[in-house]
């Protein structure tokens, strides 16, 4: 039977209907912070071993390609990635929604999706054996300079600020660092405390950056969270429009995806990353890029979701899985006595081949639930009062980040990591910087020591970092992303220069006025203490084995090295007034030290009286902090029934559908 006569065997009527429960149950679980595609898939897969094996596939395949794809309702909505695929859909997605463009942002996450994910299906089909070699072709080295090129994208977020972008990338490496070492084992920077042998949690560090500030925001002012879409609905023909226009955005996102997804240990975040370094790169327009523009959503969800099946590629191929998912999948495949490795696609052909058509259509039975999804989504989130947005919000990230490993540590880490990114964002350290050098930290830790190992045994350090082939074209690529942002600010004032002057000149090599800038008080004070961080760090690693000591340390270096140039650069501006007022002064400070206030009480006594006692009372509270209004009693009586609904569901949700243990402490 050829490649088209396993199609029939997906269309069955049972296979169709597990790709789409498995896809809405996914959009869904996805949507939700910290319900990752890796628990999803994991909960499940005792199901399907009563399963035919390849209808099983089919429903995890179908869960995980959802779960990627709803990551960007939460990214678009609530401007935290409900997975860290979605990272950079914040980037664009969450300020078209704040200008009331929301549905239209994802109508086209939801195209850009479905047309990355039949990308990557289609590689899957029709080019496993000969892609896998990729990712053979890559060691340590290309893994190192990979995570490095995912690191350029600072110079996209951080125009004008890049020195305090790349400080928060070395602290996200540094925060990537806590725990066991990757490579060597050593016990590095947990200060003797337990819960942090296992290191940061990516999803709990994830949420606190992103989530916490737009709650600690939210309740600051009585402006609505979102604007209402003045058209209505989703917009989808404009969104088909847009990404006709972006077509080669749209397919070029897809092939970095479906290349990056065969790497295994790479992902949808890389993928995302790359893919919106390089649509800001050849833009028109680059300086509208984290302002709403719509090519930096349609290159992340082209990417992330192209992922899924190119992540199957080394998968079925070499049995060596991508992402989490992907090793979750491939032991559902051994427990069916399914043989992994390049015999699969002729030995289990009608297995593997009726999974893939089936991974297909659950991809383009995304397009269906995700708009009808959509259409729900944004609306009951633009209508929701802020008296009730801010406190479920605020629950979903609590259940999220403790949801992850049953445990309350990640929740305490959480709003404490939440808490500092507010301020830190508030004096120009931005959360994106240091979510990258987390999610890349691991990655770029152990190719930087197995190459510094190889080559330190060899007598060839420089050249294992800088003479094979493709680790010089991904520095090249590197190099390019991170002078174009410059080159491109350049470019902009120029012009807007010469439009000032009416002048119709040729520009090159003509002077440009420097813009003036004052001193930054505060980011002096922020780089001195991160000179000490980096002092600590140094210090810290004294007693480690050199392999679990020459990250640290290098990272240690270069962040003394970034602050110091920021107090130079500081210290070479004129005196003025500080560029932001101090925190005290701001207009919703006292909401926002309340709220502050009631998610740390929350965490940290949630094990000592109960999950659902205490997420009820902090409902009721930060309902009262995020009220402007004022409503009669009835309002209010309305306002705490919903409380007792979401959190009484959500407690149940979690102790009996995912079987999570759930704090009791005196109550429950």
């Amino acid at each position: 039977m050829d490649i088209l006569g396993y199609l029939l065997d997906a269309l069955t009527p049972l296979n169709l209907a597990l790709a789409l429960g498995g896809v809405v149950l996914g959009t869904v679980i996805g949507a939700l912070p910290g319900l990752s595609a890796t628990m999803a898939v994991a909960v499940l897969v005792p199901f399907t071993f009563t399963m035919d094996p390849a209808a099983g596939l089919i429903a995890l395949g179908a869960i995980y390609t959802g779960a990627i794809y709803g990551g960007a309702f939460a990214a678009i909505l609530v401007n935290t990635p409900g997975t860290p695929s979605s990272i950079a859909t914040t980037f664009d997605g969450f300020p078209m929604a704040k200008r009331g463009d929301g549905g239209l942002a994802v109508s086209i996450a939801t195209i850009a999706s479905v047309v990355g994910g039949v990308v990557g299906a289609v590689a899957l089909l029709l080019l496993a054996p000969p892609l896998a070699r990729v990712a053979l072709a890559f060691g340590p080295t290309e893994y190192f300079w990979l995570a490095m090129f995912g690191l350029t994208l600072i110079a996209a977020l951080s125009v004008g600020n890049t020195v305090k972008g790349l400080i928060g990338a070395c602290i996200g490496l540094f925060l990537s660092m806590i725990g066991v070492a990757v490579v060597g084992g050593d016990v590095r920077y947990t200060l003797g405390m337990q819960r942090f042998l296992g290191g940061i949690d990516l999803t709990s560090a994830i949420i606190g950056l992103y989530c916490i500030p737009v709650i600690l925001d939210l309740v600051a002012t009585a402006d609505p969270h979102l604007k209402p879409s003045a058209q209505g609905g989703l917009r989808t023909a404009e969104g088909l429009a847009l990404s006709m226009r972006s077509k080669f955005n749209l397919l070029r996102s897809s092939v970095i995806g479906t290349v990056v997804g065969i790497l295994p240990g790479a992902g949808g975040s890389i993928a995302g990353l790359v893919s919106y370094s390089e649509a800001r790169r050849s833009s028109r327009e680059p300086e509208t890029f984290g302002k709403g523009n719509p090519d930096g959503v349609i290159a992340t969800e082209a990417a992330n979701n192209a992922t899924v099946g190119g992540g199957f590629i080394p998968t079925l191929v070499l049995g060596i899985p991508g992402t989490p998912p992907d090793a979750i999948i491939l032991g559902a495949l051994l427990v069916q006595g399914i043989k992994i490795g390049p015999t699969l696609f002729t030995t289990d052909a009608p297995v593997v081949y009726t999974f893939i058509w089936g991974l297909l259509i659950a991809t383009l039975l995304m397009l269906p639930v995700g708009l009808l999804i959509g259409r729900y989504a944004f609306a009951s989130i633009a209508s929701v009062p802020k008296a009730v947005l801010a406190p479920t919000v605020a629950l979903l990230t609590i259940i999220g980040s403790f949801a992850i490993h049953s445990n309350v540590d990640d929740a305490q880490l959480m709003v404490g990591l939440g808490i500092l990114a507010w301020i830190l964002n508030r004096y120009g350290f931005q959360p994106s910087p240091i979510v990258l050098g987390l999610v890349l930290g691991s990655i770029a830790e152990q190719g930087f020591v197995q190459t510094w190992l190889i080559g330190n045994a060899s007598g060839r350090i420089p050249e294992m970092f800088f003479g094979r082939p493709i680790s010089i074209g991904i520095i090249l690529a590197a190099l390019i992303t991170l002078a174009f942002p410059i080159w491109a600010d350049w470019k902009a004032r120029r012009r807007k220069q010469l439009e000032a002057a009416a002048a119709d000149q040729d520009d090159a090599g003509a002077a440009i006025a420097p813009e003036i800038k004052t001193r930054d008080v505060a980011g002096i004070g922020f780089a001195a203490a991160f000179v000490v961080l980096g002092v600590a760090i140094w210090m810290g690693a004294s007693g480690l084995s050199n392999l679990g000591m020459v990250f640290p340390r290098t990272i240690a270096l270069v962040l003394v090295l970034f602050s110091v140039l920021l107090i130079i650069q500081n210290l070479r501006r004129p005196a003025g007034p500080a560029g932001r007022a101090p925190l005290v002064l701001d207009g919703g400070a006292r909401r926002r030290l309340l709220l502050g206030a009631v998610l740390l009480v929350w965490v940290f006594v949630l094990p000592e009286i109960g999950f659902l006692v205490t997420s009820f009372a902090a409902f009721i509270v930060i309902t009262a902090i995020a009220d402007y209004d004022r409503p009669p009693l009835r309002t209010w009586l309305m306002w705490i029934a919903a409380g007792a609904i979401i959190c009484t569901g959500f407690w149940w949700l979690m102790a009996n559908v995912l079987l999570l243990r759930m704090p009791a402490g005196l109550l429950f």
